[in-house]
């Protein structure tokens, strides 16, 4: 879901001066530092569309993307760089970006698919620089038993191995 305020841009097509990508993300970390919001995603797209995300351990608020929105306004010069600016935060179930992100989900019940194509869902139990350790399910046959029960087994996945991973948003 994208939140904040979207500016029309008066660019006009193939003669619009690109906008560097590290000058916004460098302007945005700037505005952050002095909060708990910390920047998700910057990209610049074609047309100077600037789309950034910005997340919260608790949230984030329209008003919180407004007021990002508006610094970035205010350091951009529209004479110079034409632009669109789209600030939001990331979505809920959207695909996991930073570490801080998974740090945020600790606790709840993600999925996750390898890049070998198999996918799971497990609850995550920490995150580092080097992957995620996450509790899993399994229905198992102990010998000589009649039925399987459900045991929970750890694993670690390194992160060169997954291709995303999610939060479960589940309604029960």
């Amino acid at each position: 879901m994208r939140r904040g305020r979207t500016v029309p841009s008066l660019c006009s097509g193939k003669f619009c001066r690109m906008i560097e990508q590290e000058k916004i993300k460098q302007i945005i970390e700037e505005k952050l530092a002095a909060s708990d919001h910390y920047l998700v995603d910057v990209a610049v797209k074609p047309g100077n569309l600037i789309v950034v995300e910005i997340d919260h351990d608790k949230g984030v608020s329209t008003a919180d993307c407004e007021a990002l929105s508006r610094y970035l306004e205010s350091q951009l010069d529209r004479e110079t760089d034409d632009y669109t600016l789209e600030v939001g935060s990331t979505g809920i179930t959207a695909p996991f970006k930073t570490l801080r992100q998974y740090r945020k989900n600790t606790g709840n019940e993600i999925e996750w698919m390898l890049k070998n194509g198999m996918k799971q869902t497990g609850i995550l139990q920490s995150a580092d620089e080097k992957g995620i350790h996450v509790s899993v399910s399994r229905q198992v046959k102990p010998e000589g038993a009649k039925r399987k029960i459900t045991v929970q087994e750890e694993e670690f996945h390194p992160f060169d191995e997954i291709k995303y991973a999610k939060y479960i948003l589940r309604f029960k």
